[in-house]
C-alpha cells in the first residue's frame, strides 16, 4: 500500500520548537533548509508509488523519506549501514526530510528495504528525473544565469579491481567454473581435471597468477589463453552451458584477447593478440562487463559535467550549478557529449549561449551543430595547422562571405572565388603579383603559367578562421574561465566521493554519479544562502522581513473565502535568506484579516 505523507499541509504546532534560535538558524540556512524548503515537495515519488497498490497490502515506507535518503546517501557517500544510522539519529536528516514523528516506522529502514527502493529508482532511470527536476528548481529559485557554461569530463571507477590480461582471462575461467559447479556438480567432477580445479577454484592455487615474475608473463599468458580456448571448444555443443552468462563471457574474452592460428598439422589453436590490437571496449573485469578502457584516463567510465559560471564580480547569492551530467563507458570520445549536453539542457530551458570546453570538444562538426542551436562553442582548434615552414591558412584574412575578397599575408586581395562541383572552393589571385611576391616559396597558393589559385574546403576555411581568432586577446580573455571547472571536478571527487563509486554496471554507476552531482548542487545552494545571510546587516534583515510580511498580508486579505489559515515555519521559511533569527524569535503570531501567521519563538508585543 502506498504511504506518502502530505508535506504541504503544515503542522498545528511547530515540531522544531525545542531548538534554540541559533541551532534553528543553522538548519534553515544550510543545505538542510534548501532541501526542505525547495526540493522535498519536488521529489517525483509518484513514479515509485506506481509500484504499490493504493489501498491493499502492507504500507510501504514513506516515499518522500526513502527517495530523499537515496539522494543524501550519494551526497555524503555513505554505505547502506551508515544511511540507516543517519536516518535514525541525525537531526539534520530529520529536518531536511520533514520527519517529526519519533516512531520506528518513520525514522528506521533496514538495509534490505533501502536496496529494494534503490533498485526501483535504477530500473526506472529516475536519477535523471531527480537531477533535472531538482536542479531546475534550484536554477529558478536562485535565479542562476545559464547563458555561460563550461564542459569537461572526468574518469569514474566502479567498485571493481584493476586486472591485467592474465588476470582477466583467469578470472573469467574461474567465474565459469564456479557457476558450472553450482549448477551441475556431478558433471563438473567428471569433466574437469583436478589440476584445473586447484588452479582456478582453490585460493592457494589461484594465487599463483598474482605472483608471476615480469619475465614469465608472456608464457603464462599463452598457457591461460590455450586453457580458455579448450573450455570454450569443449562446451560449444552443450546448449545448457551455452546459455550461461559466464560461458558467453568466456567467448567474449577469447575473441577480444586472442586470435586463431593453425599449426603445421592443420589443428586450430590460439595465441594472445598484440596489446595494441585490443579494442578499448574489451572486457576489463568479469564483475563489471560495461566498463571500458581509455588510453588517456584508464579503466572505468567517463562522466561529462557541464556547469554554469559567472564572469567578474558576481553577487554572492548567485550559485553556480551543474546543469548536465552524462555517464558513458571510458572508450567514448568527449566530442560525442557536446550535442547531447546542448539538447538536454535546451529541453529543460537552461541551454547555454556560450559553452567553453577543451580541445577534445572542438571538432568542426560540434561547432557547427552548436551554432545551429544558437550556442557559441569556444574551444582550441584540434589538430595541426599545416607543415612547418609554410604559410598557414589562418594567416590569410578570411571572409566566409563569398561576396568579399580574401587577402593574403602580404595584403593582396583575391580577384575571384567560386565553388566546384565537388564542394571545393577556388580563390584566384593576380598572377603577376603572386609571381613577384617575396613569400612565394612558402605560400600555399599554387602558381601555374596561367593562374594563381588557392584550393580549399569550407571546413578548412572555418578552422583557419578559428585558429586566427585563437591568437587574439579576446579569445584568451573569454577562454580563461574554462579552468574553473577543474575545481568543480576536484570537489566532486574529494567531497562527494565521485572518483570511485560503490556500484558496478553502467546503470548503477550512472545512478550514483548523477545523484552525487545533484548533491553538489544542493551544497552550493546552501552555501549561497549562508553567504548571503552573513553579508546582511540587522537593519537590512528587518526591512526585508517587514516588506515580505506586508506583501504576504495583502495576498491573504485578497483570498476569495477568508478563513483562518495557519502557516507554520516551513511555509514562511521560503524567505529564510532574508529573515534573521532575532526577527523570527520576535514574531510568534500575527493576525491579519482573519488569517494567522505562526512563527517560531516568542509572542508578538
Amino acid at each position: 500500500m502506498q504511504h506518502v505523507n502530505d508535506h504541504k499541509s503544515g503542522h498545528l504546532w511547530d515540531p522544531w520548537d525545542f531548538l534554540g534560535p541559533k541551532r534553528r538558524a543553522l538548519l534553515e540556512s544550510g543545505w538542510t533548509g534548501v532541501f526542505r524548503k525547495h526540493l522535498l515537495e519536488e521529489l517525483p515519488v509518484e513514479e515509485i508509488a506506481g509500484k504499490f497498490h493504493e489501498t491493499l497490502g502492507r504500507p510501504s515506507k514513506e516515499l518522500y523519506t526513502l527517495t530523499g535518503a537515496l539522494i543524501l546517501q550519494q551526497m555524503f557517500d555513505l554505505s547502506d549501514e551508515e544511511v540507516v544510522r543517519r536516518l535514525s539519529f541525525d537531526i539534520q536528516w530529520h529536518y531536511a526530510l520533514d520527519i517529526s514523528s519519533e516512531s520506528d516506522a518513520e525514522k528506521y529502514v533496514c538495509e534490505r528495504t533501502l536496496r529494494e527502493y534503490r533498485c526501483m529508482v535504477i530500473e526506472r532511470s529516475l536519477e535523471a528525473v531527480l537531477f533535472s527536476t531538482l536542479t531546475d528548481k534550484l536554477v529558478k529559485v536562485f535565479e542562476v544565469d545559464t547563458r555561460r557554461q563550461r564542459l569537461d569530463s572526468t574518469q569514474v571507477l566502479s567498485n571493481m579491481r584493476k586486472l591485467g590480461r592474465i588476470q582477466i582471462m583467469a578470472t573469467t575461467i574461474r567465474v565459469f567454473l564456479r557457476c558450472w559447479r553450482r549448477q551441475c556438480k556431478n558433471l563438473f567432477k567428471k569433466e574437469i581435471e583436478k589440476d584445473w580445479a586447484y588452479r582456478y577454484l582453490d585460493e592457494k592455487g589461484f594465487g599463483c597468477f598474482s605472483r608471476i615474475r615480469p619475465g614469465e608473463g608472456h608464457r603464462y599468458l599463452e598457457d591461460v589463453a590455450k586453457e580458455l580456448f579448450l573450455l570454450v571448444e569443449r562446451f560449444k555443443g552443450n546448449k545448457k552451458v551455452r546459455r550461461m552468462n559466464s560461458y558467453r563471457m568466456m567467448e567474449r574474452v577469447l575473441g577480444e584477447q586472442c586470435e586463431m592460428v593453425s599449426d603445421d598439422g592443420g589443428d586450430r589453436t590460439v595465441r594472445p593478440k598484440d596489446k595494441m590490437k585490443i579494442a578499448c571496449d574489451s572486457l576489463q573485469n568479469p564483475s563489471d562487463p560495461d566498463a571500458a578502457y581509455n588510453g588517456h584516463k584508464g579503466q572505468g567510465y567517463t562522466a561529462q559535467i557541464m556547469e554554469t559560471f559567472q564572469r567578474g564580480e558576481v553577487e554572492t547569492t548567485k550559485a553556480d550549478l551543474i546543469t548536465y551530467v552524462g555517464v558513458e563507458p571510458a572508450n567514448r570520445s568527449d566530442g560525442e557529449a557536446v550535442v547531447a549536453a546542448i539538447t538536454t539542457t535546451m529541453e529543460r530551458g537552461c541551454k547555454p549561449e556560450e559553452l567553453l570546453g577543451d580541445t577534445a570538444y572542438g571538432g568542426d562538426s560540434n561547432v557547427e551543430s552548436a551554432a545551429e542551436e544558437g550556442v557559441d562553442l569556444l574551444t582550441p582548434v584540434p589538430g595541426s595547422a599545416g607543415h612547418h615552414g609554410t604559410l598557414e591558412l589562418k594567416e590569410f584574412d578570411w571572409e566566409l562571405d563569398e561576396s568579399k575578397p580574401i587577402r593574403c599575408p602580404e595584403g593582396h586581395a583575391s580577384k575571384e572565388r567560386y565553388e566546384t562541383k565537388k564542394g571545393h572552393y577556388i580563390v584566384v589571385f593576380d598572377l603577376e603579383t603572386c609571381q613577384g611576391c617575396n613569400l612565394r616559396s612558402r605560400c600555399p597558393v599554387k602558381i601555374t603559367s596561367r593562374s594563381a589559385r588557392l584550393k580549399y574546403r569550407p571546413k578548412k576555411a572555418r578552422l583557419a578562421e578559428r585558429r586566427g581568432y585563437e591568437k587574439t586577446e579576446e579569445f584568451r580573455e573569454r577562454y580563461r574561465w574554462r579552468a574553473g571547472i577543474e575545481a568543480t571536478i576536484s570537489r566532486y571527487k574529494s567531497q562527494m566521493g565521485g572518483g570511485r563509486v560503490r556500484f558496478r554496471g553502467l546503470r548503477k554507476v550512472r545512478f550514483a554519479v548523477v545523484l552525487k552531482a545533484l548533491g553538489l548542487n544542493i551544497y552550493r545552494a546552501g552555501r549561497a544562502v549562508e553567504t548571503y545571510l552573513k553579508g546582511l546587516t540587522d537593519p537590512q534583515r528587518v526591512l526585508a522581513a517587514i516588506s515580505y510580511l506586508f506583501s504576504l498580508f495583502r495576498a491573504l486579505g485578497g483570498v476569495d473565502k477568508p478563513a483562518e489559515r495557519t502557516f507554520r515555519a516551513r511555509e514562511a521559511d521560503i524567505i529564510a535568506k532574508i529573515l534573521s533569527p532575532p526577527l523570527s524569535t520576535f514574531c510568534r503570531v500575527v493576525k491579519f484579516e482573519g488569517a494567522t501567521l505562526c512563527w517560531p519563538g516568542g509572542s508578538m508585543a
